[in-house]
């Protein structure tokens, strides 16, 4: 048996990037995936290519009847909600003179709200039908410490893990675990403009930031999307049971905890 098999996942941000490579991982291991995501296009895109275990959901976190209307449709779609992957983001960089409240609203809206009022969604449902279920949140090495020019990011990244651990305490009494990830850099498509906002801020050449952060991992490299979906995998199995509030670094070796 796959290790997945009858269980079924919704995964925010999902038409790409680390999303994506959660939902093709899952569907290796028996899982049905909702893959859902603010650009529907893009989803349906990336559900046709993942296969017909995939289906794609619209879905703004930063909407509470956009989140209410996916995890409704996924629940119809595929039955149930075995796993919730909190995986969309945003990421910002300034320094902090010039952060703009704007943006800082932004980045909290999605990181932070859309984490926690897409939980409680899915969690009410897991309650309802019973059985329990895994939660998974996307947190990051940069809420582990300060940055000095991602004073903003760090701060909804350390918001996830405290979610994690008060959420997991809360709702282990109804057999949900609710656990995090945190990666360390890792590269993509994204990355791009990662580097852009260091190239300003730090009169960096085009490429020259990341490849810095790839030198300075332990491992020798950048992480990839594929480095992340074992844990992914694991937390949503009967092996972690037992494992409940914790968030694993999963980051070549860059923190240790």
């Amino acid at each position: 048996m796959k290790r997945l098999d009858g269980k079924t996942a919704l995964i925010t941000g999902a038409a790409r990037g680390i999303g994506r490579a959660f939902a093709e991982a899952y569907v290796k291991e028996g899982a049905r995936v909702a893959i859902a995501d603010l650009n529907i296009a893009r989803a349906r895109e990336t559900a046709a290519e993942v296969g017909d275990a995939a289906t794609a959901v619209e879905m703004d976190v930063t909407r509470q009847d956009s989140i209410d209307a996916a995890v409704a449709e996924t629940v119809e779609r595929l039955g149930r909600i075995d796993i919730l992957i909190n995986n969309a983001a945003l990421f910002s960089a300034a320094p902090i003179v010039e952060i703009e409240r704007a943006d800082y609203d932004t980045l909290f809206s999605v990181n932070v709200a859309g984490t926690l009022f897409t939980m409680q969604a899915v969690a009410r449902h897991m309650i309802a039908r019973g059985g329990g279920g895994k939660i998974i949140n996307m947190a990051s090495q940069a809420g582990r410490r300060g940055e000095p020019l991602v004073a903003v990011y760090c701060a909804t990244k350390a918001a996830v893990i405290s979610l994690t651990q008060s959420a997991g305490l809360n709702l282990i009494g109804h057999g949900i675990n609710v656990n995090a990830i945190a990666p360390g850099v890792v590269d993509g498509e994204h990355w791009d403009g990662v580097d852009a906002f260091f190239a300003k801020y730090e009169n960096k050449a085009p490429g020259q930031k990341k490849k810095e952060v790839g030198e300075a991992v332990p491992y020798g490299r950048m992480g990839t999307a594929d480095d992340l979906t074992g844990m992914a995998i694991f937390l949503a199995t009967h092996e972690a049971d037992y494992i409940v509030s914790q968030c694993f670094n999963v980051d070549g070796g860059q923190w240790m905890s």
